[in-house]
């Protein structure tokens, strides 16, 4: 971790070093863009996450997350959030609702308080949702949530 710490500010060119030392690893299902933003383990941030890309959150968070990209949730994070995003991967803890134009993944350690709607769902044995689960394979690309006139 400190060698990863070290390249980030330029001290080390990390050539010769595994680049992802230290880093959250995801299941080979999840394989996650070298790109994204990255929330670290013994991080815990509250506010508003939105723009385009891709984002990791392996530590706390709070607040809302609405980003055009993917969005995975590592194993130990636990994340009190309402979640707008492409595809959304569960690993971890997560209490709010979840909306994905695309794919919501929960892994088998991953828990879902909250409400989902999403174009495609899948659940691990062992996974644990408690909420409302909506499948939207429309394809309409926007998910939104109220009353609708």
């Amino acid at each position: 971790m400190l060698t990863a710490i070290r390249r980030f500010f330029g001290f080390e060119s990390g050539e010769d070093e595994d680049p992802t030392e230290g880093l959250f690893r995801p299941t080979p299902a999840v394989v996650s863009s070298p790109t994204a933003f990255r929330i670290g383990e013994k991080l815990s941030i509250k506010g508003e996450i939105e723009g385009e890309g891709d984002l990791e959150l392996a530590g706390r968070f709070e607040g809302v997350i609405h980003v055009n990209g993917r969005v995975v949730v590592g194993d130990r994070a636990e994340v009190d959030a309402d979640i707008t995003a492409s595809t959304i991967v569960i690993g971890g803890k997560v209490r709010g609702n979840l909306n994905a134009t695309g794919r919501v993944e929960i892994l088998p350690q991953g828990v879902l308080t909250g409400n989902l709607k999403s174009g495609s769902f899948a659940a691990a044995d062992g996974a644990l949702v408690k909420g409302e689960v909506v499948i939207d394979r429309g394809g309409r690309g926007k998910l939104e949530t109220g009353n609708q006139p």
